[in-house]
C-alpha cells in the first residue's frame, strides 16, 4: 500500500536528473562539434548558456504541450459553473485521466457538488409544487361557495352549510401555514429548545383527557398503562408529537375500535407505544410517511384536513431530543408507533 506515494517521488526525481544531464550533455556536443576557436573556459560557459536556453526551450514545450489537457479541463469547469450561476444543474464533467491526481479529485468533487446541488433544486421545486396544490384546493372551495352564497335563492340551511364548509377550509389554510412555520423553526440551525424536567405520564394524561370529544364519540375502547416517568424535554414540543400521534389514532381508527397507549421507563429512555385498530399503513407507504406532505391515503386525509406536514413534525422533534420513533402496522389491522425518548 505505501510503495506508490514512495515511487512517484523517486520517479520524478530521477526524470528532472536525466533532463539536466540530457540537455547539458546536447549542449557539450554542439558546442565541440561547432570547433569554437576559443578557450575552453568559453567554451565552459556557452555549453552552460546553451544547455540553459535547451531546458528553457524543453520547459516551454513542455508547457504548451502538456498542460493542455489541464487547460480543457479548467475551461470546462469555467463553463459548467456559468452554468450552474444560470440555474442549470444539469451538467456533468466527464473528463478521462490516465491516472488520479489532483485535477481528478477535483473533478469527482465537483460533479458530487452539482449533483447534491440538483438534488436540493429538486426538493425545492417539490415542495413548492407541494404548497402550491394544498393550498390551492381550499381556496377553491372557499371562492366556489362564496360565489354560490350570492345568489339569493338559497335557503338558510344551504346558507349555513356553504358557510360552515368556508369555514373549515379557511381553518384548514390556516393550520397549514401554521404547520409550515413550525417546520421551518424546527430545521432552522439556530434553532433553540429549551428544555426541563418535567412529569410525562402526566402529559400524556392530559391530552388524552383533552381528546375525549373525539374517542367518546367513536365509541373507542381505551387500554392506557402509564409509568411515572420523569423526561428532560421541551414540553410543548413534545405536547404536540403526542397530540398529533393520537388525533392519528383516533382519526384513523373506525367506530367501536380500540386505542392503546403506554409509558414505561426502559434502559434509561421513555418508551411510548400509541396503538390502534385503524385502516393501516401499506408496506409500499411506511418508508415515506414522515415526509412532508406525503400521504398515504389522499382521499382519507384530505376529507379530515390533513396537510401531510404532521408527521414531518413528529420526526424532527422526535430527532431534535435525540430520540427514535418507529412505525409497525398492517392494513385493516392497525398501526403501532414507539417513541423512544433519552431521559436526560
Amino acid at each position: 500500500m505505501m510503495k506508490k506515494p514512495i515511487i512517484k517521488p523517486i520517479l520524478g526525481t530521477v526524470f528532472f536528473i536525466l533532463f539536466i544531464v540530457s540537455s547539458f550533455s546536447v549542449a557539450y556536443f554542439l558546442i565541440e562539434h561547432l570547433h569554437i576557436p576559443t578557450s575552453s573556459y568559453i567554451r565552459f560557459i556557452l555549453t552552460i548558456i546553451t544547455g540553459l536556453l535547451f531546458m528553457t526551450l524543453i520547459s516551454m514545450i513542455m508547457h504548451f504541450i502538456l498542460p493542455n489537457k489541464r487547460k480543457n479541463i479548467y475551461l470546462e469547469i469555467v463553463s459548467a459553473l456559468r452554468k450552474i450561476a444560470n440555474g442549470d444543474f444539469n451538467v456533468y464533467l466527464d473528463i478521462k485521466m490516465h491516472e488520479r491526481n489532483q485535477f481528478t479529485d477535483l473533478v469527482d468533487q465537483f460533479n458530487h457538488m452539482v449533483e447534491q446541488l440538483q438534488q436540493m433544486e429538486d426538493m425545492r421545486q417539490e415542495f413548492i409544487s407541494n404548497v402550491s396544490h394544498e393550498i390551492q384546493s381550499p381556496l377553491t372551495s372557499i371562492v366556489g361557495f362564496a360565489q354560490a352564497l350570492q345568489h339569493k335563492q338559497l335557503s338558510e340551511d344551504q346558507q349555513q352549510r356553504y358557510l360552515t364548509i368556508i369555514e373549515t377550509e379557511s381553518r384548514r389554510l390556516s393550520k397549514l401555514s401554521d404547520n409550515l412555520l413550525k417546520l421551518t423553526s424546527l430545521e432552522a440551525e439556530n434553532h433553540v429548545v429549551e428544555k426541563i424536567n418535567y412529569p410525562l405520564d402526566q402529559q400524556l394524561r392530559t391530552i388524552i383527557l383533552a381528546s375525549e370529544p373525539n374517542w367518546s364519540q367513536k365509541k373507542l375502547e381505551l387500554e392506557i398503562q402509564l409509568e411515572k416517568v420523569t423526561l428532560f424535554a421541551n414540553d410543548d414540543l413534545m405536547s404536540q408529537v403526542w397530540t398529533n400521534l393520537i388525533h392519528n389514532s383516533i382519526k384513523f381508527t373506525p367506530d367501536y375500535g380500540k386505542l392503546t397507549i403506554y409509558l414505561e421507563e426502559k434502559e434509561q429512555q421513555a418508551v411510548v407505544t400509541i396503538s390502534d385498530t385503524g385502516i393501516g399503513i401499506s408496506d409500499t407507504d411506511k418508508p415515506y410517511i414522515f415526509e412532508r406532505f406525503y400521504k398515504a391515503d389522499q382521499a382519507r386525509v384530505r376529507s379530515n384536513g390533513g396537510s401531510g406536514l404532521g408527521l414531518s413534525i413528529v420526526k424532527k422533534i422526535v430527532d431534535i431530543h435525540n430520540g427514535r420513533i418507529m412505525v409497525q402496522s398492517e392494513i385493516g389491522k392497525g398501526t403501532t408507533f414507539i417513541i423512544k425518548l433519552p431521559l436526560q
